[in-house]
């Protein structure tokens, strides 16, 4: 991979941290997003990790015309896929590999289908996921908040993508099928990340707390549900385990939802619990704990672990 082919759609705190490291082992990078702070940030001072030398990168707001990307990691929100693959078709051909790292379970197949109804050439579409945790302190300056590794597809054409991560210190895994691991990580993202949501707390605290425990451990069995029901084997052999090894491992973390409620901005609930709650009803399986913490996490309303669990089994009666 050249130098100078990788661009990161994304601006915040994952993008960074990659962003950082890419460029830390003498990749050049680009980024691309729509926050403006972020964006000059990036270009004035560089990405930081915490603790870290700051290191140069660019960050645009927009590509300039005949500009080529070869490779692009998106790392935006879901609810931006669309948006920002509608932004970057335009610099694609047909030896463009487009790899996504975001929450959710079917951006690859968003960028797929833009991409095709737009006739554009770029059949490289994949979809990976990474574990790892990196909370924003300022624009452009990430703290790590949980090691984890990237896992991609076996498919040769993902290689030297392959080769870069591990050069820049991700620890990167291959599968012959990624969704496992997809699923897998959404299970834990919709046992931790709403809950902080509803009650404002770090992701340990969830452990603290007997009836947010007991919240946790009843989200990530009942998405494993709906998982078990779609056809998937999870990577893991205990779904409300799993969940509390990452509360614990990122016990210090503001989970991304929970930074979303607290800067007013929108939030990835319905690519998480949304989704685990409209594949349920297809498929048959109850998920009214999903569908309640959807419901607050909309309205962005606040409650204590005790009362919500109260209102949770209440409805089941």
């Amino acid at each position: 991979m050249s130098k100078q082919q990788l661009l990161i759609a994304g601006t915040g705190a994952l993008a960074t941290l990659f962003a950082a490291r890419l460029a830390a082992a003498g990749i050049d990078v680009t980024l691309f997003g729509t926050w403006l702070e972020g964006i000059e940030a990036l270009n004035s001072k560089g990405a930081q990790v915490e603790g870290e030398p700051a290191q140069k990168v660019q960050a645009k707001l927009e590509l300039p015309p005949g500009t080529a990307i070869l490779h692009a990691l998106l790392l935006v929100k879901s609810w931006q896929t669309e948006y920002t693959v509608r932004r970057l078709a335009g610099h694609l051909s047909d030896d463009s590999l487009v790899v996504s790292l975001q929450n959710g379970l079917h951006n690859d197949a968003i960028l797929s289908g833009i991409l095709t109804k737009n006739q554009q050439a770029c059949r490289q579409v994949y979809a990976g996921v990474t574990t790892l945790g990196a909370t924003l302190l300022t624009p452009g300056v990430v703290r790590l908040a949980g090691e984890g590794p990237v896992w991609l597809e076996s498919n040769t054409i993902l290689t030297p993508l392959a080769e870069v991560l591990h050069s820049a210190g991700f620890h990167v895994n291959r599968e012959d099928d990624i969704r496992p691991r997809i699923w897998g990580k959404l299970v834990i993202n919709a046992a931790i990340n709403p809950l902080t949501a509803i009650f404002r707390v770090k992701n340990g605290a969830l452990l603290e707390d007997p009836a947010a425990h007991e919240l946790l451990c009843a989200l990530a069995r009942e998405t494993a549900m709906v998982a078990q029901a779609s056809g998937i084997n999870l990577p893991y052999p205990n779904p409300a385990q799993a969940a509390e090894e990452v509360a614990e491992r990122t016990k210090e973390n503001l989970s991304s939802m929970y930074r979303d409620i607290l800067r007013g901005a929108r939030t990835e609930i319905e690519a998480i619990n949304g989704e685990v709650v409209r594949i349920g009803e297809g498929l048959g399986v109850p998920t009214r704990i999903n569908r309640k913490v959807l419901s607050l996490v909309q309205r962005q309303q606040r409650m204590t672990p005790s009362a919500l669990i109260a209102m949770v089994r209440l409805e089941q009666t």
